[in-house]
């Protein structure tokens, strides 16, 4: 059972590691000769973007037993992320994820989760269902799919939500999330995805993420194909067409806010952490995406990524200055 009562705004589920990030920009990981260390794993750092925006967030997750894994539960006890979900796995390794930093657009990742990630050893038996259940919004990725016994315990977390979602309004984000080197095949990824998508009430993917998850390379197919299956809000990300969210008869597209990047690894991280503040501050559909829209753009204008995510107030600033423009 949770150590308190009180419910979270979010709940998140799946990946944690550490990120090396390279303080020599422009060049191989070959020329590098200094790193700096970040907290990492795509819905650990949603959680801590949620948290900077003043919501009351946790994650469940896996690390191994050594300092990376000591060093995650300084980093989320900092920004303010209940840990109390996150156990370590013997004999496996904290994940180690490198990146090579190319501006604009070129940010290759070199993923170290060999011979299999601690976080891909969350089973049904070890989830707090009462808690999951009980959260404003739960956010799972679809790496956390990939594997057993993960994918059963993501899937058994949905199901668990699955009524009061659509009983009592809550929400349960699926971000689509694929990365090809955790799948045999996109086929492999697309037939979990189906089971995971009636269990959903959010989705949220790129466009080739979107094609994974539907057969539709095309925004607006891909968007329908998604309500189709479920799901109440549909979010696909255009790069610079912007972004697109259908829900319901409603469809808006929010143009990207323009900015010089520096790493662009964290800004879906921190789009997901305001779309979640959005969706618990009862912003419009166009409120909603410019925010997150807005809050990828701070991150991919600075180095670093759990360190970059602003605060609500930095948010607003932000968002007044390009409004400002």
């Amino acid at each position: 059972m949770s150590l308190t009562s009180t419910p979270y705004d979010l709940i998140t589920m799946g990946r944690v590691g550490i990120d090396v990030y390279p303080e020599q920009v422009g060049v191989g990981l070959e020329e590098v000769s200094s790193f700096g260390k970040f907290l990492g794993g795509s819905s650990t750092n949603v959680a801590v973007a949620a948290a900077r925006l003043g919501h009351r967030a946790a994650t469940i997750t896996r690390t191994g037993d050594d300092p990376f894994g000591r060093f995650v539960h300084q980093a989320l006890r900092a920004y303010g992320v209940d840990d109390q979900w996150v156990l370590p796995v013997g004999g496996l390794q904290t994940p180690v994820v490198f990146c090579e930093i190319f501006p604009p657009d070129d940010f290759p990742l070199y993923f170290y989760r060999g011979p299999k990630a601690p976080d891909l050893h969350i089973s049904p038996d070890d989830l707090d269902y009462d808690a999951i259940r009980a959260a404003e919004v739960f956010w799972v990725t679809v790496t956390g799919l990939s594997q057993s016994p993960s994918r059963e315990a993501h899937l058994a977390a949905l199901e668990a939500r699955s009524g009061r979602a659509r009983r009592d309004g809550c929400v349960t984000i699926l971000d689509l999330d694929y990365r090809p080197m955790f799948w045999d095949s996109p086929a492999a990824a697309t037939e979990q995805i189906e089971q995971a998508l009636p269990h959903v009430t959010v989705a949220v993917g790129n466009k080739e993420e979107c094609a994974v998850a539907t057969g539709e390379s095309e925004p607006a197919s891909a968007a329908t194909a998604l309500l189709d299956a479920g799901v109440e809000l549909a979010v696909v990300k255009q790069g610079p067409l912007g972004v697109l969210g259908v829900r319901g008869d409603e469809s808006v597209v929010v143009p990207p806010m323009p900015v010089e990047v520096v790493n662009g690894l964290g800004a879906g991280d921190a789009f997901g952490g305001a779309l979640v503040h959005g969706l618990l501050t009862g912003a419009s559909l166009t409120e909603l995406l410019a925010g997150a829209n807005a809050a990828g753009s701070y991150v991919a204008g600075q180095l670093s990524c759990s360190d970059a995510m602003p605060t609500a107030a930095q948010l607003s600033a932000y968002l007044a200055e390009g409004a400002a423009r």
